[in-house]
């Protein structure tokens, strides 16, 4: 006897139900919920009232159909409509864990982190979730200026103690995606101040160096990164672009050739090393690098918007429109849209 059918029966046996209609409530709610983990939300949605119509004879049948159809309108990125689902949820069952995390992520994802951080906090123990709680809490408290949290968060799901120079670091990590520079420089200053030796460390440094436009000092940080991680590819490559703003070209090839030794799959090195061989007026070398990263990777706009600059210097004129026509395309198709107007 499965549990769910166990289930039906106990209800009879307390008057919440006939087995026989909590049976059918429950196998039907059973079959949404697989309908929902496969990827058939647009069906599940399409049977939710003639469940949920069978499922209320009983008034007192525990109901679960709001999260399913939360989970529904998730899945087809409904985010609205989820939100208000997973609330209906909620006030059914203030213990439903999964609908409070998942309102919380719904909320997140509507710029509401504020409203986000207290489901999020309850529900992190859940079992089931569409995502690492402690991750999604971390970016709300980012975006609510809860710095300190933000890294106890990362720190669990990393399992680094809260206090340890790598919390620190992936702390400052993550704030240097939102942009946040100077806390995310003030958390690996941190970072390196506990750890002297903590591999990355002077490589985030040179990251938000760059991102400031403070290129002498990225390229004093990548230095020291490089002499402490001397196999470390993406390094090289920070390296290399570094130098290419600095003007200093022939360290950038240097470095980014490097890049391409350690990291031979990675067309970010290749792009570089075109970019650097135009400066130096080196067409012929350009095309050859960017012609790689193109067989590599031929979705990338960059690689046929520099491709065809080089192709021109070559005065090679069909090759080079070609490639700016391809880069031009990329991009357009790579903007968003609006949709609904006209």
């Amino acid at each position: 006897m499965s549990c769910w059918l166990r289930a039906a029966i106990l209800l009879s046996a307390v008057g919440v139900c006939d087995v026989p209609v909590c049976a059918q409530a429950v196998a039907e709610t059973m079959n949404l919920r697989k309908l929902v983990d496969s990827g058939h939300a647009e069906e599940v949605l399409q049977q939710i009232d003639t469940v949920r119509a069978r499922a209320t004879q009983n008034s007192k049948m525990p109901d679960v159909l709001s999260r399913m159809e939360g989970l529904a309108d998730y899945a087809l990125n409904r985010l609205k409509q989820a939100n208000e689902a997973f609330a209906k949820a909620l006030q059914q069952d203030p213990a439903d864990a999964e609908s409070a995390q998942m309102r919380g992520l719904t909320l997140f994802r509507l710029g509401r982190p504020a409203e986000a951080i207290p489901l999020l906090e309850g529900s992190r123990t859940s079992a089931k979730s569409k995502a690492d709680p402690n991750y999604v809490l971390g970016l709300c408290y980012m975006d609510t200026r809860r710095y300190d949290d933000a890294r106890r968060a990362f720190a669990a799901q990393y399992g680094f103690a809260a206090e340890s120079a790598p919390a620190y670091l992936v702390a400052a990590r993550m704030l240097l995606r939102r942009e946040y520079l100077p806390i995310s420089r003030g958390f690996a200053d941190k970072a390196l101040e506990l750890d002297p030796t903590l591999p990355l460390a002077h490589e985030l440094l040179g990251e938000i160096a760059l991102v400031g436009n403070h290129t002498e000092e990225a390229i004093a940080e990548l230095e020291k990164e490089r002499a402490h991680n001397p196999l470390e590819g993406m390094v090289y490559d920070r390296l290399g672009d570094a130098y290419i703003r600095a003007g200093k070209y022939d360290e950038a090839q240097h470095s980014l050739q490097e890049a391409v030794l350690l990291e031979p799959n990675a067309t970010g090195p290749l792009i570089l090393l075109g970019k650097t061989m135009l400066k130096k007026n080196d067409a012929l070398g350009a095309s050859t690098f960017l012609e790689r990263a193109r067989t590599m990777d031929p979705a990338n706009s960059m690689t046929h918007s520099l491709l065809g600059q080089a192709y021109r210097a070559m005065g090679r004129s069909e090759d080079a429109s070609r490639e700016l026509a391809t880069a031009q395309q990329l991009q357009a198709a790579s903007e968003p849209k609006l949709d609904g107007l006209h």
